[in-house]
């Protein structure tokens, strides 16, 4: 029934439904594409561009084989034993100072890890730390348009046309890195790497497909950026869920990220294998491509690297986003919180007696005490640190919120209170409802994950695919569905 927008205006209009429309087009990746850019001006970019040599892999390990491995920012023993081919029982029994509820493994950790190899691995060089990836603590206070000011290159002068009128590039950048919560550095160094945006004053003329995704439906830089964010994430939220432990590349070659990679790499990895093959892949994704790009621009990416996800990180109490007492559904399981794959980060509910998208005297309330730190046509974030800043701690994303009574800008609100009634703004739905997902350090949370989604003790749990799943309390189930079925009836009785 329900699908989560991939657009937000900036201002007070929204997108274009022709817009919106183009980014639900099918991402199948084009057969021929330009070549990126790999020598930007002297001026900036004084270090020498590494010649193209295959990137280096590990040897093959015996079978069962224990290996050493230091936990990194976000691992989890469902994901770390997908990416070594084990099972979570043998690193139990491998590493017995794991306690039994561990959600996250505390970055640092030395562990053993027993491996079972398979062939055709990809290179161990990581281009930069997850919390660079992301847009997290590490970006707060960063002006976007100062630092594109401050660049002789095109970006600063640039101007695109979305739906509501002309954009800068600074607010082209703010935009996606805002909408899929992916660093608005590393945004600028792929525009940089891929087209010198920041380096030279021509505009080139590859403009309407920078990054090479030659598809009609993703012309010009906004768009580009859109696809490129979004094809980042499924790499980084499918390496953190382990459901993704290799991929295809144009040329058929398949490639299993290594299992030693960090999350951040292997979104890059996995958006550049959807255009090119080696040896161009190769170069991007060695020390002489991307990662030399963003050091340039921005210095060391591992001279302090932080962690997104600290050890043992647990969600704080939620409460269900509805009043007690009121007949809601579940209408749709674990699916994407923000574009077109992952990470299933969201889930959704509607009031009864609402079809298409009529309007509703319901409400959607507070799942936690927060201060609203966005609120715009459509959505609101609510910041439960109460910091001011939805880059830090944890943050409730809601979607689909009716601008009328939308609770304003700064509100400070107690788990409970009316935040909005749901409705169809906000992006393409075909019903009024609510969108609702959580990040932490601006990661996105998993629903279904170690770090489970967890609203009055109803926890929720992938189905098949998208949008199907269940909420399970003790021996209680319900079962998403987008037709208000009895079985997808919840409500709260705090």
């Amino acid at each position: 029934m329900k699908r989560a927008a991939l657009l937000r205006s900036i201002g007070q209009i929204s997108l274009s439904l022709a817009l919106i429309a183009s980014l639900y087009a099918c991402d199948t990746p084009a057969t021929a594409a330009p070549t990126p850019t790999h020598k930007p001006p002297v001026s900036l970019f004084p270090t020498p561009v590494a010649v193209f040599t295959p990137l280096p892999t590990r040897p093959p390990f015996s079978p069962g084989e224990l290996v050493d491995y230091t936990a990194q920012s976000g691992d989890s023993l469902p994901a770390l034993a997908a990416r070594f081919n084990t099972t979570i029982p043998e690193i139990r029994t491998a590493n017995p100072i794991i306690p039994q509820n561990a959600s996250s493994m505390p970055p640092g950790m030395p562990m053993k890890i027993p491996i079972y190899y398979l062939p055709l691995w990809g290179t161990p060089f990581q281009i930069i730390p997850d919390s660079l990836f992301v847009d997290g603590p590490a970006q707060v206070g960063f002006d976007i348009n100062a630092f594109i000011n401050s660049q002789p290159g095109w970006l600063k002068n640039y101007r695109e046309q979305l739906g509501d009128g002309p954009h800068s590039g600074a607010e082209i950048i703010q935009l996606v890195s805002a909408n899929f919560s992916v660093s608005p550095r590393l945004l600028l160094a792929l525009l940089e790497y891929f087209g010198q945006a920041l380096s030279s004053p021509d505009v080139p003329a590859s403009t309407a497909y920078i990054f090479g995704y030659t598809d009609q439906f993703h012309q010009g830089v906004y768009l580009q950026l859109v696809w490129m964010a979004n094809t980042m994430n499924n790499g980084y939220y499918g390496w953190r869920r382990g459901t993704l432990t290799e991929f295809e590349h144009p040329d058929t070659r398949i490639e299993r990220p290594d299992p030693w990679q960090n999350a951040a790499s292997v979104g890059l990895h996995y958006a550049f294998s959807q255009i090119y093959s080696s040896p161009v892949f190769d170069q991007m994704a060695g020390p002489g491509g991307i990662a030399e790009t963003y050091r340039l621009l921005f210095g060391d990416p591992w001279a302090n690297p932080a962690a997104v996800i600290p050890g043992s990180l647990y969600q704080p109490e939620f409460l269900l986003p509805f009043e007690p007492g009121k007949g809601w559904n579940y209408t749709g399981g674990p699916h994407t919180g923000w574009g077109k794959g992952e990470p299933l980060a969201a889930i959704d509910f509607a009031p009864n007696g609402v079809s298409g998208c009529g309007e509703t005297s319901e409400w959607t309330t507070a799942m936690a005490d927060g201060v609203v730190v966005r609120s715009e046509p459509g959505d609101i974030m609510l910041d439960l640190d109460g910091d001011g800043r939805e880059e830090t701690g944890w943050v409730i994303f809601y979607l689909h919120l009716s601008s009328l009574d939308r609770a304003p800008l700064g509100a400070k609100l107690k788990a409970g209170d009316r935040i909005g009634h749901p409705s169809c703004e906000g992006g393409e739905t075909t019903g009024t409802h609510v969108h609702i997902a959580r990040k932490y350090n601006g990661e996105w949370i998993l629903a279904d994950s170690p770090i489970p989604l967890n609203m009055e003790g109803w926890i929720a749990h992938d189905g098949t695919e998208p949008y199907l799943g269940t909420l399970v309390r003790f021996s209680k189930i319900v079962t998403a569905s987008d037709k208000s079925q009895g079985f997808s009836a919840i409500s709260s009785t705090r």
